[in-house]
Order: structure tokens, then C-alpha cells, then sequence
């Protein structure tokens, strides 16, 4: 089959960073499904992955996000079917989504929405996950939750989504949003923020908002924030993180008690946890919610032809710091 194959030890402009060529097919576990891949998208762990490669490590299939058809199922699979239309964010053990075909555990694969394009769903995956599993597992909101919750980030791919669904599950929950652009500032009130603080003046313009402090925060750039955090969050708050800092100063927050959450959404499939068919689930839910109207695809950017240069240009995109919303590549 043909597929996009990366390597490390280069930079990204470097044609041997990310070139087509040819991989096998894959191998179908029992509970797997084989999936002919219609439309990805490109997050920050693609880019971290790729740049974590050791130049003499052999080239490996990115992608984690997509959208396709079922081509063929293993013999314990029982809750899709050949011909179905799915979506999943991928496990980060196995090759991944930039290939024509994928196997993947059912368990983490839902059906897809109906409403939209291949293109438009694939944006939503693998930051749906991690912003439902950051409010609900993590921070054990739920719909009758109160308080405030601070979204740091809110114009990438995670904080977008998580906007949405605190404003559709948790409707007693108010937001503040941070933006360090103008344009990132509106794209967060589109997406349901109640306020929107500037990132540069962190701490003042999120206590003009919220007063009396706030109770939740959620965190995709950790390291250097930990005092910032403790001033703003009331005793006995949360911090939820997907970030990978090299260090935090947990010791600003013992005064208050303050808990500190991690979350990542590849845990599950890692260690085939006994709940990973919760990803399913969530997926399933959430194309729910997308199809309803409550939900919407942030897919900003879509780039045509599933190959090393259309790639290429969404890794670029996602490393410049200054995409709003989700990069797909469309087949």
C-alpha cells in the first residue's frame, strides 16, 4: 500500500523527513478493523513524535486522526461492520492514519457523524477525546457542575473543542478563555467562551473577570505558569495538563490544595486498559453532539492529496505556533 513515511534526524524542509513510499499491509489483530483512511489531520504529537526519531531509527507511518471505510474486520470484532463509515484518533504503539490502510483496535473506532465531510470530521478526533476525557474524567464535571473554568489555548485544536463541550454538557459552568491575537480572541468566542482574557496579561485580566478566582484550569503549556495558576485558582481547585514540561513547581499549589490532573488520550489504548472501549463510546457521543448542531468541526485549514507534501505543509502549519482550529489533509 502506498503511505507517507517519516524519520528523524532531519529537519522537517528535508525531503527524507516525510517522502511517500510503500509499506504492508497491515495485519489484522482479532479485534481489529481495517480501515481505507479518507481524511486525517495533523496535531502536535505528529511533530513531536517525528522530532523525537533517532536519525538511524527506521521511518515510521504517522498520523493519529481519521476518517475512512471499513474494509475488513478481525474475527472478534462486534461492534462495526465492513462498509461502515468511522472515525478515531489512533494509537500512538501502531502505524498510523498517513497510509492508504490502518488497523485499529474497534475499541477505540466510532461510526462517523453523518453531517460532515471526511475532511471536516477528521479535524475532531483526537482533540475530542482529550478535551472530553480533561472535563469529565479528569475534572469530574458534569452537567450539574458550577464555578469557572480558565482554557488556556482556546484557538488550538483541544481548547476549541473543550469550549464546546463545557458550554453543551456543563451549562452551568462559565468560561474564560485566553488569546494572544485578535483573531484567536474571536475564534474562542465563536466557539462559546463567556470571556475572553488576553494570554500576555494573564493574571489581571483574569481576575477583572473572575474576581473571586476560578476553580478549573485547563493547561496545554505548563512550565513557567505553576505561580499564576496558584494565584488565580480558589482553594481546592484543579489543573488539568497535556502538556510535556521538562518540570513543574508543584509546591505553589500545596497551600491551597490545589490537584494537579494529567491528561492523555493515548493512555487508554497503551495499556489496553479495562475501559478503553470508553473511547468508542466517547466518539460515539460526541458525533452525537455533532450531528445535533451542538457541536462544531474546527477544521480551518484543508489541504488537498494524502501525501509527503501535502503533510509536510500541515506540520508546517501546526510547528508555526499560530494555527487556530485543526490542519487536514483530504485524500
Amino acid at each position: 500500500m502506498r503511505a507517507v513515511l517519516a524519520s528523524g534526524g532531519v529537519a522537517l524542509e528535508d525531503p527524507a523527513a516525510l517522502r511517500d513510499g510503500e509499506a504492508p499491509v497491515p495485519q489484522l489483530r482479532p479485534r481489529d478493523v481495517l480501515v481505507r483512511v479518507q481524511a486525517v489531520s495533523v496535531n502536535p504529537v505528529d511533530t513531536k513524535v517525528r522530532s523525537r526519531m533517532a536519525a538511524d531509527e527506521p521511518p515510521r507511518i504517522l498520523g493519529f486522526d481519521g476518517v475512512g471505510t471499513i474494509e475488513a474486520t478481525g474475527p472478534d470484532v462486534r461492534t462495526l461492520s465492513v462498509g461502515e463509515r468511522v472515525w478515531y484518533a489512533g494509537d500512538v504503539t501502531r502505524p498510523g492514519s498517513n497510509a492508504e490502510l490502518q488497523a485499529l483496535d474497534e475499541r477505540i473506532v466510532g461510526s462517523a457523524p453523518t453531517s460532515l465531510s471526511d475532511a471536516e470530521a477528521a479535524a475532531l478526533p483526537l482533540t475530542a477525546i482529550t478535551a472530553w476525557e480533561s472535563l469529565f474524567d479528569r475534572l469530574r464535571l458534569g452537567p450539574e457542575s458550577k464555578g469557572t473554568l480558565l482554557v488556556l489555548g482556546a484557538a488550538g485544536g483541544v481548547g476549541s473543542v473543550l469550549i464546546q463541550l463545557a458550554r453543551a454538557l456543563t451549562p452551568r459552568l462559565r468560561v474564560i478563555a485566553t488569546a494572544s491575537r485578535p483573531e484567536s480572541g474571536r475564534w474562542a468566542s465563536e466557539m462559546g467562551a463567556h470571556a475572553v482574557v488576553d494570554r500576555h496579561e494573564l493574571v489581571a485580566q483574569t481576575r477583572a473577570a473572575a474576581p473571586d478566582g476560578v476553580d478549573y484550569i485547563f493547561s496545554p503549556h505548563s512550565q513557567g505558569n505553576e505561580q499564576a495558576y496558584a494565584d488565580l485558582l480558589r482553594p481546592f481547585g484543579h489543573i488539568v495538563a497535556i502538556d510535556d514540561p521538562d518540570q513543574i513547581a508543584l509546591g505553589a499549589f500545596k497551600r491551597k490544595a490545589i490537584a494537579w490532573h494529567w491528561e492523555y488520550m493515548f493512555t487508554r489504548s497503551t495499556f489496553e486498559t479495562a475501559d478503553m472501549a470508553e473511547q468508542q463510546e466517547i466518539l460515539r457521543r460526541v458525533a452525537e453532539l455533532v450531528d445535533a448542531g451542538s457541536l462544531r468541526s474546527t477544521a480551518t485549514e484543508t489541504i488537498a492529496g494524502l501525501g509527503a507534501e501535502s503533510l509536510r505543509r500541515a506540520h508546517e502549519l501546526v510547528l508555526g505556533g499560530r494555527m487556530i482550529g485543526k490542519a487536514v489533509v483530504s485524500r
